[in-house]
Parts: C-alpha cells; sequence; structure tokens
C-alpha cells in the first residue's frame, strides 16, 4: 500500500520527467527520490516510469495512478486549510504563472498587498512569455492573455487593458513627425520576434499594417528598455508607461488596442477555499492596479 509521501514524490517525477528536478522541488537529492520511487513500484507491483536518457516517462500504470494521486493531494491540501481554518487567513505557498509584461509591472504590487495581509502566505511568481501547463503542476494558477480552449480548467477573466504606440520623447524630436499610420514605415519598430508570438493577442504590429522589425524580443521587458532608450517605436502596455516616464504616445487617436487578462486554474481547485481567496484577492488587486496605473499614464 502506497503512503501520502511516496505518491508526493512519484507525482513530483511525473510532473518534471526527472529525478532532479523532481528533487529540487521537493528539496532532495535525486538517489533519495530515485530510491522512494523503487519503493512505490515495489509496493504497487508495477513500474510506474520508462527511463532512458531523456528522462522518466509514465507507463501505463503509472498513467493509471495518476488520478488516485492528484486525488490524494487535493484531500491533504483540503484537510490542510480546514486544520488551519479561514479565519486564520491565506498560508503556505502559491506559485502564480504570468506573461512578462503582468509579472513584471503589475504582479509585485498586487502580490505584495495580499502577503501584507496573510503574514503567513508565501508566493512564488514565474514569469515567462508563453502558456503554462498547469496539468504539470508548472504553476498553481496561471494569467493568461486569451482563454484556453481545452482542458480541465477553470476560467475568469480579470481586467481589460490598454496598450499604446509609443517611443521615447527625445526619439521623436530627432525623428521626422508622424500623422499616419503609413508613417511608422520610415521608423524603426520594436516588438515581438515573429515566430516566438506564443498567442495571437500579441501579434500587435500586425494588426497596424507594420512590417519588418529591427528590434525584436519575446520579452515585454527588453522591448520597453529599448523604447526608453530611444531605439525606436513600439506597443507598450499603458498600465507599464509609469514606469518609463519618457515615454510618449504616438498616433493617440489612431492607435489604441484593448486586450484582457484571465485567470486560469485546475478545475479541481474550485473545492478550495484557500485557492478562491486568493483568486478573488488576486482578481481585486490586478483591476484596481491595472486602472490606477493607466490613470497615471493618462496624465503623461
Amino acid at each position: 500500500m502506497a503512503d501520502w509521501d511516496d505518491l508526493r514524490i512519484f507525482l513530483a517525477v511525473a510532473r518534471s520527467e526527472s529525478l532532479s528536478g523532481a528533487g529540487r522541488g521537493l528539496r532532495l537529492d535525486a538517489a533519495t527520490v530515485g530510491r522512494r520511487i523503487a519503493r512505490l513500484e515495489e509496493a504497487l507491483g508495477h513500474p510506474l516510469f520508462l527511463r532512458s536518457a531523456q528522462g522518466y516517462r509514465l507507463t501505463e500504470a503509472g498513467g493509471r495512478l495518476i488520478p488516485h494521486a492528484e486525488a490524494a493531494e487535493r484531500a491533504m491540501a483540503s484537510a490542510a486549510e480546514d486544520l488551519a481554518g479561514a479565519a486564520a487567513g491565506l498560508s503556505g505557498q502559491i506559485r502564480l504563472g504570468a506573461p512578462d509584461g503582468c509579472a513584471n509591472y503589475l504582479l509585485p504590487q498586487v502580490t505584495a498587498a495580499i502577503c501584507d495581509a496573510n503574514p503567513g502566505l508565501e508566493v512564488q511568481i514565474v514569469a515567462l512569455p508563453r502558456v503554462f501547463n498547469l496539468s504539470r503542476r508548472e504553476a498553481d494558477m496561471a494569467v493568461a492573455v486569451s482563454p484556453p480552449e481545452a482542458g480541465r480548467l477553470t476560467v475568469q477573466k480579470l481586467t481589460d487593458y490598454r496598450l499604446s504606440l509609443a517611443a521615447d520623447a527625445e526619439y521623436l524630436a530627432a525623428h521626422p513627425a508622424i500623422t499616419r499610420r503609413e508613417g511608422l514605415q520610415a521608423h524603426r519598430l520594436v516588438g515581438y520576434i515573429p515566430d516566438m508570438i506564443f498567442d495571437k493577442e500579441l501579434d500587435y504590429l500586425a494588426e497596424l499594417g507594420a512590417g519588418a522589425v529591427p528590434l525584436a524580443s519575446n520579452s515585454v521587458s527588453v522591448q520597453l528598455m529599448w523604447l526608453r532608450a530611444g531605439a525606436g517605436i513600439g506597443i507598450v502596455h499603458d498600465f507599464a508607461m509609469p514606469f518609463a516616464p519618457g515615454l510618449r504616445r504616438v498616433l493617440a487617436g489612431q492607435v489604441a488596442l484593448t486586450r484582457a487578462f484571465w485567470l486560469i486554474r485546475h478545475a479541481d481547485d474550485r473545492r478550495s477555499d484557500r485557492m478562491t481567496r486568493f483568486a478573488e484577492a488576486l482578481t481585486q488587486g490586478l483591476r484596481r492596479e491595472v486602472a490606477r496605473l493607466e490613470a497615471l499614464a493618462a496624465g503623461q
């Protein structure tokens, strides 16, 4: 019979597909993780993983064990919440994935305020310019720029946000004035690497009919730093503009984009009071912060 600790280690290996990756998350050495997996396989009488140079892949038996192990994981989390009690506030660790624009310019201050109100809470922000795989527990929940079309997930709209075409004031003073979209062709554009745009909602420049992007990065923060350095013209989140006071809007009456952030959660987390309360605090905090920063940007 498997105990919960063995199942916890099994899930970590299944999600990371390696002993070392699982060990880092569990704070165990790889050899210990390997011994625990071997012990679990012996107890169940079935191999759970196929070992190869590429890593650990689930066998058929391992795949059948996954839902049972995840059910045990949820039960343990629920028990911990019940014992802690709702009145005690949020506690424990929550890992939140987000695209780097949201992660850099919104989440630090929003999550800091949540942690101030809940001293026992630990928040980890994973800022990656790609879609998160919640089924592999890369994060407990994720902010996305478009809702997923498949998977056992719950989706909640967080807030709309605006984006503008912008450049540094010194760049604009040193280059010909732009009065029409067609005038962008005479300027150096800053934007995403075309083949690394992970969501169609981020293909801003194509929407404007812009051509080549001489300065391109998969990171919003790198793009913003180029613009601050006077390197060219690009699309900027309005909520990021207060962090770059030298930027000025370009074609403000002609170019104004609106997008939305969505909160993606595991479907099973609907039963978790802790996750639901964190999601509510995150939603309220993000809405307030986007409104505050966009109001500041409007005055620049």
